[in-house]
């Protein structure tokens, strides 16, 4: 089994402006881009010499749907296949059937049974695992649901993922709970924000930045918006969720005195 097997190991953001995401994105993280394989309409974003995801324009089929700018994260299977006939049983469904990418690997994109969608991903070279301490790396994955305790049993049944903690977030919240695939320090949290939110089922990605109240205030003048926070987090820490230009939905988090847990 592979080291990165049950990890989020690619962040793809789909949008309206590929040219203004490059921009945005840049200014606010750091990122850079470079052409992705093939060329055409595929960028990779890079924080110095690592890959960290990928950008591209947002298909029309899936805008005359009625689906906005998104990241979806990506998550490392050994066996894609297995994995999609394991995720059907469990009540998700395939969006995108398994298919072979030249140098890349065989990728397919599930949906959870509330419908929140993410990639699966065999690869055919070793995966290197990004940093998740490191400027501009994605630190947290965030599943804001409308039925937390039913999602957990499909993720945990499909890649293993074990309990660390949870947390009580209050009547309009409910409880927060945490999870990692090894070891004790959490990869990510579910609650039933979406239905707070009044929202469909979705993930959200935490990126690291040096200072999230100095980020969050300068993304008005770039013609984002923040949608909740600057606020703590348990550990000192520091997150904001936000939504670039074209509707993309995005969080970021700077490490504060403690270790987010």
């Amino acid at each position: 089994m592979s080291e990165a097997n049950g990890k989020f190991v690619w962040h793809e953001l789909m949008t309206t402006d590929v040219n203004a995401a490059k921009g945005f994105y840049g200014e606010v993280v750091g990122w850079k881009t470079e052409s992705g394989p093939g060329g055409g309409d595929y960028w990779i974003w890079t924080m110095g010499d690592a890959p960290l995801g990928g950008l591209t324009t947002l298909q029309e089929e899936h805008k005359k749907a009625g689906a906005p700018p998104h990241w979806m994260g990506t998550i490392a299977t050994d066996d894609v296949d297995a994995t999609l006939k394991k995720a059907l049983a469990l009540g998700g469904k395939v969006l995108v059937p398994a298919t072979e990418m030249p140098e890349v690997g065989r990728f397919a994109v599930l949906a959870d049974p509330q419908g929140a969608s993410f990639g699966v991903l065999t690869s055919s070279a070793e995966t290197q695992l990004p940093e998740r301490g490191a400027l501009g790396a994605f630190s947290w994955a965030e599943l804001n649901t409308t039925d937390w305790k039913s999602a957990w049993k499909f993720y945990s049944e499909l890649f293993g993922w074990k309990k660390t903690s949870s947390m009580d977030m209050g009547d309009d919240m409910g409880e927060y709970f945490m999870f990692t695939k090894e070891g004790d320090e959490s990869m990510g949290g579910m609650s039933d924000a979406a239905n707070m939110m009044k929202a469909p089922a979705h993930w959200l990605f935490y990126a690291n930045v040096k200072d999230a109240d100095e980020t969050a205030q300068r993304l008005g003048k770039m013609g984002a918006k923040v949608l909740n926070g600057p606020m703590d987090v348990p550990g000192g820490d520091r997150i904001a969720q936000c939504m670039d230009p074209q509707g993309g939905m995005f969080a970021i988090y700077s490490a504060g005195t403690g270790t987010k847990k």
